[in-house]
């Protein structure tokens, strides 16, 4: 007899692909959840995300419209590890109780994109966690592109996260991304087939 759900936790480095990934899963018809999405949805002016990160940071963090300066926290929180875990500690409980909730509406197979898996010790919220992960090199000049960083923060960033290699030992199933994108999706393809065929049932919908 299949489960009633199957939950993934998906997750990766900074500009390795995992986003892509999440998506060419949804694609094919997995319900997902991303928690960055639900953290930038509490993060609106109101939301519990919101108030916290003002409890944390006090209002200089603020625009002059009352919306968070995305800009001025990132460069706190990447330049600053005591100010990286007050965001974390302020706002990670909230998605954690909102990514619970949304698991529980869905059957089938569920895809969580989890940025942060292992480094909240995250994995036994899962039955399976995807690790999505390319070599050092391509992902510092991904970051560099995407972002417009020089190589230098691009470096800082990663560093702020644990290192791939140490994912990969944790890690139940890694996808690789040292290719083009459609080598990622085919990928993913392969891997959403076999779960579909243990676990799958009829889509029930996502939560970006």
């Amino acid at each position: 007899m299949k489960p009633k759900r199957f939950v993934v936790g998906l997750t990766g480095g900074i500009a390795t692909g995992k986003s892509t990934a999440l998506d060419e899963f949804a694609r094919l018809g997995d319900a997902t959840i991303c928690l960055d999405q639900i953290a930038r949805r509490q993060a609106q002016p109101g939301g519990e995300g919101y108030r916290a990160i003002v409890r944390a940071f006090g209002r200089k963090i603020l625009r002059k419209d009352g919306t968070l300066d995305r800009g001025l926290l990132g460069r706190l929180v990447f330049r600053d590890k005591a100010a990286r875990s007050g965001l974390e500690k302020a706002t990670h409980p909230a998605i954690l109780r909102e990514m619970t909730r949304s698991i529980g509406r869905r059957k089938g197979v569920v895809i969580v994109d989890a940025p942060l898996l292992f480094e909240k010790n995250l994995q036994s919220r899962f039955d399976a966690v995807v690790l999505v992960a390319c070599s050092p090199r391509r992902q510092i000049r991904r970051l560099v592109a995407r972002d417009r960083l020089t190589p230098k923060q691009a470096r800082r960033r990663i560093r702020a996260q644990w290192s791939l290699v140490k994912k990969r030992a944790l890690a139940d199933v890694t996808i690789d991304n040292d290719s083009v994108v459609a080598g990622l999706r085919a990928r993913v393809r392969s891997y959403h087939a076999g779960l579909q065929l243990l676990y799958g049932g009829t889509p029930n919908g996502n939560a970006h």
